[in-house]
């Protein structure tokens, strides 16, 4: 039978293999480390633990659920801002995130953190997608009727309040459908590379990087890239936000423009004559960018 200072005793011994672990730079139990890096910390300032991911997940789980609840019914008239274009946009977003860290954490286990979350994404990033918002809500509430073409959002939805139902396949949907194939192209992306992905440029190559060119990346140099240029785009065509349509096409289109170049210099050291040869081949997937 066990005794208050057996467990005692037990748990300080716990707590010294674990600080000795950290020490050692082993992986902390109660820590999220890359496993190619184990001394690697995560550049943000949300916690690397456990918790935070289980925090984070709970948050962007109600975020999804409360947006594509409000797109489902049509939006709330009761609440002026709450209409489906809003609640498609924010569950979009909300899945974005989550989906970072759940692909990373199933296909690419070894780089995972709290970082693939993707939460802490630079503060331009921040910048957009408030501008977006801010430009809907201001538009929505003095404008309503420049949100009225819904042939630019969405077919409609047959699971919507009566007052709000249009019926399918009546009008196109290039806002909604632009989000679900950026989306699905670059989770695909992800998936199809494992662990030869990385959120971040890599300029040193490891013993896990290999020249993907099969599935999606047979039409797409990055198709991952590609694939959030069309899901951004399609956000903000979902909300009919010209202004911020025209500004996440320039930025995004500017931000990959440049980064593309740096990494494919990495690649060309990386894998010679035949990343040549592949880029010959095939484009990146984004416009004006070869």
């Amino acid at each position: 039978m066990s005794t208050t200072k057996d467990v005692e005793d037990s748990l300080e011994h716990k707590i010294r293999q674990r600080e000795a672990a950290a020490t050692n730079g082993q992986q902390y139990p109660l820590e999220l480390r890359p496993i190619r890096n184990p001394h690697a910390r995560p550049a943000g300032v949300i916690p690397n633990t456990p918790l935070s991911v289980a925090t984070i997940s709970f948050l962007l789980g109600i975020t999804f659920a409360l947006g594509f609840l409000t797109f489902v019914v049509g939006g709330f008239q009761r609440f002026w801002w709450s209409t489906y274009q809003f609640g498609f946009y924010m569950a979009a977003w909300a899945f974005f995130h989550w989906g970072e860290f759940a692909v990373t954490a199933g296909w690419n286990l070894e780089k995972c953190s709290v970082d693939s979350f993707l939460l802490e994404n630079g503060s331009m990033y921040h910048i957009a997608h408030s501008s977006a918002i801010i430009e809907y809500l201001v538009t929505i509430a003095f404008a309503p009727s420049i949100k009225q073409y819904h042939y630019v959002t969405v077919i409609g939805n047959e699971f919507a309040a009566p007052s709000c139902q249009k019926s399918l396949l009546t009008e196109d949907f290039p806002g909604i459908l632009l989000v679900i194939v950026g989306q699905t192209l670059r989770s695909t992306a992800m998936i199809h590379a494992a662990t030869s992905f990385s959120h971040s440029v890599q300029f040193r190559k490891l013993e896990t990087h290999t020249l993907v060119t099969s599935g999606v990346y047979g039409y797409s140099r990055h198709p991952s890239y590609a694939g959030f240029f069309y899901w951004a785009l399609g956000t903000q065509l979902v909300l009919q936000n010209p202004l911020n349509f025209v500004f996440f096409a320039i930025t995004l289109w500017k931000f990959f423009s440049e980064r593309i170049g740096p990494e494919e210099t990495a690649l060309v050291q990386f894998f010679g004559q035949d990343y040549v040869d592949y880029r010959k081949r095939v484009g990146t997937g984004i416009p004006f960018i070869q």
